[in-house]
């Protein structure tokens, strides 16, 4: 399982967890069979790329997203995408990753979305 956190600065899993879910500087994915660990630069729309972080996660075959928190317009996103999203991480990278695999955290959803982000879909 493929699981990616947005990242503040460089990535890796001692980096800490961006509390801004789309305006990440990266994505650290961390490869539970593996034990493998990369990072993904945050080349979206949000920095004048192309794509939105949802897809950019789904490109790079992620099956489980673990932030602190999302917007509506990401949760459904990642539900096109058939990737599980988490919320409630805090700390670093890896402290996310433990949370989610100790079963801590709550699954996303329209209800849990961030209230700040709470624009029209269209």
């Amino acid at each position: 399982m493929k699981i990616a956190v947005p990242t503040e600065g460089r990535g890796g899993l001692n980096d800490l967890v961006s509390m801004h879910f789309g305006r990440a500087a990266t994505f650290t994915v961390y490869d539970t069979e593996t034990k493998e660990e990369y990072v993904i630069p945050n080349t979206s729309e949000h920095f004048g790329g192309v794509g939105t972080p949802p897809e950019l996660l789904a490109k790079a075959g992620v099956d489980v997203v673990v932030c602190g928190n999302l917007g509506p317009k990401a949760v459904l996103a990642f539900e096109r995408f058939g990737i599980k999203v988490y919320v409630g991480a805090t700390g670093t990278a890896k402290d996310a990753i433990n949370a989610f695999l100790s079963g801590i955290l709550q699954p996303a959803s329209l209800d849990t979305a961030c209230p700040d982000h709470r624009h029209p879909f269209f």
